[in-house]
């Protein structure tokens, strides 16, 4: 079932977010200890006004458990949203990197995707997406959009066999992606 998360989702949200981030996760945490972007993003998750914030996640819920999750926001609001993480994660943790902007206004934007691996293959993700595009149509949004690493094909193919289009590439820390973009039907 999807459901709205909260503020009880944070360790499984963390879990996931790092799934999806892979090494960027331990980037933002400066640190290769897997406990701090554990504590990094659950700390997150559990507050408000910030791009992992339990409010702008839906989780697929079993068993009470968030085994699923995707994290969405207005890109309009990047800045404003990533501000508090940066801050904390430079003041408190030495991150000293400088994102890109991974989006823009216009974009509802996919920043997180991710399925336990014991739940994968079951079309979890494609629920979590389609629920995704509801919730940006009930906001105003006509544009949804992601980025998905180079190299990483099959979450291409998820996205490209849901009907996104690629409009490019973009770099983000040191990364190559694709930029994708989804036309919700008017």
């Amino acid at each position: 079932m999807i459901r709205q998360a909260t503020p009880a989702d944070a360790p499984s949200i963390s879990r996931l977010i790092i799934l999806a981030m892979g090494k960027l996760a331990a980037k933002f945490a400066n640190s290769y200890d897997p406990a701090k972007p554990l504590e990094l993003f659950e700390r997150f998750a559990k507050l408000t006004d910030n791009q992992y914030s339990y409010t702008n996640i839906l989780v697929w819920d079993e068993q009470g458990e968030a085994a699923g999750m995707i994290i969405a926001y207005d890109g309009a609001k990047i800045n404003e949203l990533r501000k508090p993480f940066l801050d904390y994660t430079r003041s408190q943790l030495g991150f000293t990197g400088t994102p890109e902007d991974e989006t823009q206004p216009g974009e509802y934007y996919i920043d997180c995707l991710a399925v336990n691996p014991d739940k994968q293959g079951k079309g979890i993700a494609k629920k979590l997406i389609t629920a995704l595009f509801n919730r940006a149509a009930e906001l105003g949004h006509d544009t949804v959009g992601l980025l998905v690493s180079k190299g990483n094909d099959k979450a291409k193919r998820l996205y490209i066999d849901l009907g996104f289009e690629e409009q490019g590439e973009k770099q983000l820390l040191g990364g190559l992606h694709y930029h994708l973009q989804y036309k919700i039907p008017a």
